[in-house]
């Protein structure tokens, strides 16, 4: 049986703000990371209502170096995992619902989303944690999703409340993931009854080809703060998001209707690129970033804030764990999800 921690540090949960960052707490210095969990364990209410006013918080100088350690910080900060489902993006997995934020090229930035704003439940909180941090860049950006709410034209708003978004996904080997890394299985019957249960529609184009169709919320109401929130991937992945010149390629190899992802207002109508630029306008405006610091753990409130990452050079190791998984239905959703555009699912 091993000794318990030493009694830690009883120093007030205080952050810093400044313009162009997330909310910054300079924790104690702690002489193991059994010491460390104990006092985030003794904090956690306090930096859970940070949490909920800023939407993000970083926490600073806690001896987080390895996978084990992250571990630690998460049990004493989630008290539930949640799980990753209808996977998007490359991660590798560390074991223990230890994951890196992502396995995609140094060179490509991530713009900013929720976490699985398009399944019918999702993580609540988020947990980056630095063990390598890059020599350039990498920082792994968020943004107030309250507040880009507010800052988008009415007339959207007013769409986007009575819509919702269109998600279509077309797997592939060749670009985005095949469906059995998506959906975990490689058992077609097994993908299938996923979709029918989560309210996505899906097709076999071919043998090996599967499309799905999901419309989904893209403003919801926060079940804790009663805010509401612009929540989805609508410009991540729309096509209108992409390098022209990137686009160009993907159109001429798939075909608009075969890109690997696609989004649509609700009733499966296009936005112009007009509206479109409007919105990643919106995210470059509330977007603020604090440079990773080894040791550095970040909470992020997957409803009241998204997160992206920069591009960045050297080597970089962030970590990520899920935890506190909400229900879509406990979240007011502005539109009903389905498994087509409005009126037909």
């Amino acid at each position: 049986m091993s000794a318990p921690a030493p009694a830690a540090p009883d120093t007030a949960v205080v952050a810093v703000h400044e313009p162009g960052k997330p909310a910054v707490v300079q924790v104690p210095r702690f002489a193991s990371m059994a010491e460390a969990a104990a006092w985030l364990a003794s904090h956690r209410a306090d930096v859970t209502a940070e949490l909920h006013r800023s939407g993000a918080v970083l926490l600073r100088g806690l001896p987080v170096t390895d996978a084990a350690a992250f571990a630690q910080a998460r049990d004493a900060l989630i008290e539930k995992q949640a799980g990753y489902k209808e996977k998007a993006t490359p991660r590798t997995d560390f074991g223990e619902g230890v994951f890196s934020s992502t396995d995609l090229p140094a060179i490509q930035p991530i713009r900013l989303h929720n976490e699985n704003s398009y399944t019918l439940d999702f993580p609540g909180v988020l947990l980056f944690g630095c063990v390598t941090a890059p020599e350039e860049g990498g920082a792994t950006t968020v943004g107030d999703m309250r507040e880009a709410l507010r800052q988008l034209p009415e007339e959207l708003r007013e769409r986007f409340a009575r819509y919702g978004w269109l998600l279509v996904r077309n797997y592939s080997e060749l670009a985005g993931l095949p469906w059995y890394q998506t959906f975990a299985t490689e058992d077609k019957a097994v993908a299938e009854a996923y979709c029918r249960d989560n309210l996505v529609g899906c097709e076999w184009l071919d043998e090996e080809t599967l499309r799905t169709r999901q419309r989904r919320s893209a403003i919801v109401t926060h079940p804790v703060t009663g805010e509401q929130s612009w929540f989805n991937h609508f410009a991540f992945w729309n096509s209108r998001t992409l390098d022209a010149d990137v686009r160009e390629v993907l159109v001429d190899t798939y075909g608009e209707d075969g890109l690997p992802f696609n989004t649509y207002l609700g009733d499966g109508s296009r936005l112009s690129d007009e509206d479109v630029a409007t919105i990643n306008a919106v995210y470059d405006r509330v977007t603020v970033r604090e440079t990773w610091q080894v040791g550095d753990i970040m909470l992020v409130d997957n409803i009241l804030c998204a997160h992206g990452r920069e591009a960045f050079r050297g080597d970089r190791k962030i970590l990520v764990a899920m935890g506190e998984p909400i229900p879509l239905a406990e979240c007011a959703p502005a539109t009903a999800p389905s498994t087509d555009a409005f009126g037909e699912g």
